[in-house]
C-alpha cells in the first residue's frame, strides 16, 4: 500500500504551538543577553599576531552558534506567515526578529574591521593556520568587502534603521498583496480568490477563464498602484541612499558582490541569451497560432496545449519524484522521502496562503520546509521538485561549518534547477501517448522561455528602474511604461498583450533580503544544465560529485567553482550556449511534433 503524505506542514516539532508558542518566545528572549555577550568579545578581541588565531576562531564558533538560532526563528516564523496570511501575531514576531537582526549586525562589522586593521602579512599567516585554514574565503570576503563600506559604526546605523526603513516596506508589501482578493467566474461558479490561488488558474484550459482572471488581477493592481509604486519606491531610494554613502554609483555591485560573481560572468551569459532568442520566439508564436492567435498574450502562457492537460495529484506527484530521484542516487532518494513522510511539506490549496512557494533552513534542527499550493498541474510538480532540491542543498551542506554554508542565491539556485530538471525529463520520457508528451515538453520549454525571456524582462525592468530612480521617484505610470518596454525586448517580439503590473503583482521585486532577485535564476538554470549534462555521461557514481560540488557553493566564487568541478570557463559566452543549445532542441521536436502536416 502506498504511503498517504500529509499536505501541511509539521511546525510543532520545533516550536509547538505556532505564534503562541512559549518555547519560540523564550527562544527569542534568550537572544538578546547572547547577542551582547558575543558583540563584547569581539569589541575587546584584539589581533596583533599569528597566536590569536584560536580566539578568532572562538568567536566564529560562538557567531555561528548565534546565526544558527536567528535563522532557524527566521525560519519559523516565515513559515507562520506564509501559512496563514492573517496570523497577526507572527507579523509581531517578524518585527522582533528584525530588531534581532539589526542588533546582530556591529557584531560582523566589528569583526570585519578588526580583520581591515591588521597588515596583509599577519591576516596571511592567521589563514594558515590549523585553526582558521577552513575559515581563508569568508574571512578573506569579509575584510575585502570591509574595505569597500563605511566604518562598523556607519554600517550598524544603516542596519538598525533598516528595520524600519528598509525590512519594513518588503513587509508592508506582503502584507498588501496578501489583502488581496478578486472575483471570477470558474466554470460557471462566482469565486473569491487570493493572489495566489488566482496564478493557479493561469493554467485553465478555458481562455476565458484565464482572460479574465489576468484581468482582474489587473484591474485590482491598478486600483491599488500607487500603493505598491510607493513600496518599490522606497525599497530603491533606501538602497541607493545607501549606495551612495557607499560611494558605490553601480547598482549591480552589491547584487554580484552577494552572488560572487563577475560582471564578466553576468555579461557573457545575457549576451548567449541574446544571441539565441529567435527559437523560442518562433516556439511562442507557434503556440499561439496552435491557441487560434497571431501571438502570444501574457494570460495564454501557461495555456495547455491539447484539450487534456496531464495533471497528478499529490500523493501520486510525491511517488513520482522519489522515484526519479532514486535514478540519480540513493542519498537523493532518501532524503526526499524523509521530507514527504516527516511533513517538511505545506502544499494544500487552501485560502489565506502567501502566494507563491519557498524553501527555508532550520538549521539548529537540520532540517528544511517547503511553501507551496498543489493543485495538480506539472508545473506544481516541477515547483515542488524545485523546493526540495533547495533542501537537497542544505542536506549536502550538513557536514560542513555552519559559517560555511552560506552560498549565495545563484548557486542556490542551482542545485533546485538541477533537482526540477530530473522530474521535468522524467515526465517526457515516461509519456504514454503523444499528446501527453507534447503537454510535458512544453511544459518543460516554458522554463526556458521563463528564465530566457520573463527574467531578462525583470533584469531590464529593474536595472532601468533603478537608474531612473537616482532622478526621484518613478510614477506608477511610468513603471508601467518601463515593465512593458522591457517585456516587449524581452520576448523578441513575440508578445501581443503585456503585463504592466507585472512589477507590482511580483513579490521578487519587493524582497529585501538580495537585491536583483531575478539574473540568479537564469544563472542556475544554464549552469545547471551543464552539471545534468555530466550527470547523465557518469550516471549512478556521479552523486557523491555533485554533493562535493554543492559543499564548495559558499567557499569560493561561481567562476572557481565551475572551473574546479566542471573545468569550464564560465565568463565566455561558449559556456553559455552551449546549454542553451540543448532547451533549442527541445523546442524543435515540440515544433516537429506539433506542426500541421
Amino acid at each position: 500500500m502506498t504511503t498517504k503524505y500529509s499536505e501541511v506542514w509539521d511546525l510543532d516539532v520545533f516550536f509547538e504551538g505556532g505564534s503562541q508558542s512559549p518555547a519560540f518566545k523564550a527562544h527569542l528572549e534568550a537572544l538578546p543577553g547572547q547577542i551582547t555577550i558575543l558583540l563584547t568579545n569581539v569589541q575587546q578581541l584584539r589581533i596583533t599576531a599569528v597566536s590569536d588565531a584560536a580566539a578568532i576562531r572562538n568567536i566564529l564558533n560562538d557567531m555561528a552558534h548565534v546565526q544558527q538560532q536567528l535563522s532557524q526563528a527566521g525560519g519559523f516564523i516565515s513559515c507562520l506567515t506564509a501559512q496563514d496570511t492573517t496570523d497577526k501575531d507572527a507579523l509581531i514576531l517578524q518585527g522582533k526578529l528584525g530588531a534581532l537582526g539589526a542588533s546582530f549586525a556591529p557584531v560582523r562589522l566589528a569583526l570585519q574591521q578588526q580583520l581591515v586593521d591588521i597588515s596583509d602579512d599577519i591576516f596571511t599567516a592567521l589563514v594558515a593556520t590549523a585553526e582558521l585554514a577552513d575559515f581563508t574565503f569568508i574571512l578573506t570576503e569579509m575584510r575585502e568587502l570591509a574595505k569597500q563600506k563605511l566604518s562598523p559604526e556607519e554600517e550598524a546605523l544603516i542596519a538598525a534603521l533598516q528595520v524600519d526603513g528598509y525590512h519594513s516596506w518588503g513587509q508592508y508589501y506582503n502584507l498588501l498583496i496578501s489583502d488581496i482578493k478578486v472575483n471570477v467566474v470558474v466554470d460557471g461558479e462566482e469565486r473569491t480568490l487570493s493572489v495566489g490561488q488566482a496564478n493557479n488558474l493561469s493554467s485553465h484550459p478555458n481562455e476565458a477563464v484565464r482572460k479574465a482572471v489576468f484581468e482582474a488581477l489587473e484591474q485590482v493592481f491598478t486600483e491599488r498602484e500607487e500603493f505598491f509604486a510607493k513600496t518599490l519606491n522606497h525599497l530603491a531610494g533606501f538602497r541607493l541612499t545607501t549606495y551612495a554613502k557607499r560611494g558605490w554609483d553601480d547598482v549591480l555591485q552589491e547584487p554580484l558582490q552577494i552572488n560572487r560573481m563577475q560582471q564578466a560572468t553576468l555579461d557573457a551569459m545575457w549576451q548567449a541569451i541574446t544571441n539565441n532568442k529567435a527559437p523560442f520566439a518562433k516556439f511562442l508564436t507557434h503556440k499561439a497560432n496552435m491557441l487560434g492567435r497571431e501571438q502570444m498574450d501574457w494570460y495564454n502562457f501557461d495555456a495547455p496545449v491539447t484539450q487534456n492537460a496531464t495533471t497528478m495529484p499529490y500523493q501520486e506527484g510525491a511517488q513520482f519524484i522519489i522515484e526519479q530521484f532514486a535514478k540519480f542516487g540513493p542519498q537523493l532518494e532518501t532524503f526526499t522521502r524523509t521530507a514527504f513522510e516527516d511533513g517538511w511539506i505545506e502544499a494544500e490549496n487552501r485560502d489565506n496562503k502567501r502566494p507563491g512557494g519557498f524553501c527555508t533552513g532550520l538549521p539548529q534542527s537540520e532540517q528544511s520546509r517547503i511553501f507551496m499550493t498543489y493543485s495538480g498541474s506539472m508545473s506544481n510538480v516541477s515547483t515542488l521538485a524545485h523546493e526540495l532540491g533547495h533542501a537537497f542543498h542544505s542536506y549536502a551542506l550538513r557536514p560542513v561549518h555552519p559559517l560555511n554554508r552560506a552560498y549565495a542565491m545563484n548557486v542556490a539556485e542551482t542545485a533546485s534547477t538541477f533537482a526540477e530538471m530530473i522530474v521535468a525529463d522524467a515526465t517526457v520520457r515516461a509519456a504514454k501517448t503523444e499528446a501527453e508528451k507534447v503537454n510535458l515538453l512544453e511544459d518543460k520549454i516554458q522554463r526556458s522561455v521563463a528564465f530566457f525571456m520573463n527574467i531578462h524582462a525583470r533584469f531590464l525592468f529593474e536595472t532601468r528602474f533603478y537608474e531612473e530612480r537616482k532622478q526621484g521617484v518613478v510614477s506608477s505610470a511610468r513603471l508601467n511604461e518601463l515593465m512593458t518596454a522591457a517585456q516587449q525586448e524581452a520576448f523578441a517580439g513575440a508578445l501581443g498583450e503585456a503585463h504592466p503590473h507585472f512589477w507590482a503583482t511580483k513579490m521578487h521585486f519587493h524582497i529585501t533580503g538580495v537585491p536583483f532577485y531575478n539574473f540568479p535564476y537564469t544563472f542556475g538554470y544554464l549552469f545547471s544544465l551543464s552539471i545534468y549534462a555530466k550527470a547523465q555521461q557518469e550516471g549512478a557514481n556521479f552523486e557523491e560529485k555533485y554533493m562535493a560540488l554543492l559543499r564548495d557553493t559558499a567557499v569560493m566564487t561561481v567562476e572557481e567553482l565551475a572551473m574546479k568541478h566542471l573545468g569550464e570557463d564560465i565568463t565566455t559566452v561558449a559556456f553559455w550556449e552551449k546549454g542553451i543549445q540543448l532547451c533549442i532542441a527541445d523546442v524543435e521536436e515540440f515544433i516537429q511534433l506539433t506542426q500541421k502536416g
